[in-house]
């Protein structure tokens, strides 16, 4: 572990300053799928979830938490990390539509010697707004890994929280949804976690990295979540990079500009939406969504809520085409359908093919025409850039497995 002396001191509420010399140009961390899943009703209601947030976000000028049930214990991630000296382990939820990181929600935070209680009140939301904490912020010691550390990191200790199976959220949003959630200081920003990091010197560059290996039912621990330069063993080829769109509430969180064609029948013409490591499923305005079904063949499934098709119609499924930032990437026939072996965890039927398309039951020209959510970036390398506001791809070596 690094000593006090060796890192820059950082504020609780912000930080200033030149980041320092360069210790690291990237840190990685293991991403654990969660042991736990609930059936299609919770993941599919846990993605309609996420979109009404964003919509309450448009409505009303902030997210809030929507009203619509939820049980967060679905499809997701986490990365263990240790908080305080000695450090207690907790299990946080990685989160791309929230910023703030925060614990309180399963094991309970033990203050030590490096902890500090800023008694400023907090209240945010989580999972795009679909889930909320309140509590108070406090500045502590950070383990990432066993020889890193953070000094001061601005941590939220909920006493109230909604909707969550892990101990906690780390989020990686932008820095910009923390506005708001502090109660007394409104226009301020809680620095995150990727903030501290390049503002100590501890990464060259403020990147996020996320990979995950498609699901099947055998795997577990097959995730990676890393902060400063990209890790060139995840991806293949050149990461192709696009601006984070200008138009709301798109723009708000990891917002871009893409077009969708299926074979060569374009189904979403250019627009924009979201990048959401916290959505499940690929979903699309209804008009795209029906014409995406129309293409297929494909019938809707109200057990599951997801679209199904034949043998003999998989047989003939034809790419679906991301155009992003002047790059194509492709989603083959099999990362169009759900893992067939965890046909269990969405209420299905053994060995029926579900797709992995949803609507988002509303129409074009709402500033959120899609979330591209796990299914989309477990196919490719995810890079989220906070410093240029870009957001970057690739191909990895699981593209186009069929594992599915």
């Amino acid at each position: 572990m690094f000593s006090a002396a060796s890192l820059l001191t950082l504020l609780a509420l912000s930080i200033t300053g030149s980041p320092v010399a360069v210790r690291n140009s990237r840190i990685t961390l293991p991403m654990t799928r969660r042991s736990k899943f609930s059936n299609s009703t919770n993941l599919v209601q846990r993605d309609e979830a996420r979109v009404a947030a964003f919509m309450d976000y448009s409505t009303h000028g902030q997210p809030g938490p929507a009203n619509v049930p939820l049980k967060n214990d679905g499809y997701g991630f986490m990365v263990s990390v240790g908080i305080g000296d000695p450090p207690t382990t907790y299990n946080l939820a990685v989160d791309s539509g929230s910023a703030n990181t925060w614990v309180g929600a399963g094991t309970e935070y033990e203050p030590t010697d490096t902890s500090f209680n800023t008694e400023k009140r907090v209240r945010g939301t989580y999972d795009s707004g679909s889930g909320f904490f309140e509590g108070i912020l406090w500045t502590d010691t950070f383990t990432l890994t066993d020889d890193l550390t953070i000094n001061k990191m601005p941590i939220v200790v909920a006493s109230e929280s909604s909707g969550i199976y892990d101990d906690g959220i780390l989020g990686i949003g932008p820095t910009r949804l923390t506005l708001s959630t502090l109660r007394e200081f409104p226009e301020e920003t809680i620095p995150t976690v990727t903030d501290c990091l390049w503002k100590q010197g501890t990464i060259d560059q403020p990147l996020v990295g996320i990979f995950f290996q498609p699901a099947t039912r055998d795997t577990n621990d097959d995730g990676e979540l890393s902060f400063g330069e990209p890790n060139p063993a995840m991806y293949i080829g050149n990461i192709a990079y696009t601006h984070i769109t200008a138009i709301p509430l798109s723009s708000r969180y990891w917002g871009i500009d893409q077009r969708i064609t299926y074979g060569t029948t374009e189904i979403l013409r250019s627009t924009v939406g979201i990048v959401d490591s916290g959505c499940t499923f690929l979903s699309i305005v209804s008009d795209a969504y029906d014409s995406y079904k129309a293409a297929t063949g494909a019938e809707f499934d109200p057990a599951t809520g997801l679209l199904t098709v034949t043998l003999e119609q998989y047989d003939t499924l034809r790419p679906l085409d991301f155009h992003i930032g002047g790059r194509t990437f492709s989603l083959s026939p099999n990362a169009q359908i759900w893992p067939r072996s965890l046909n269990y965890l969405v209420d299905g039927v053994d060995g029926a093919i579900y797709l992995v398309v949803k609507s988002l039951d509303r129409h074009f020209g709402s500033g959120l025409d899609f979330m591209n959510g796990y299914v989309f970036l477990e196919r490719f390398y995810t890079v989220l850039d906070t410093r240029r506001s870009l957001v970057g791809f690739a191909e990895t070596p699981f593209t186009d497995v069929t594992t599915n």
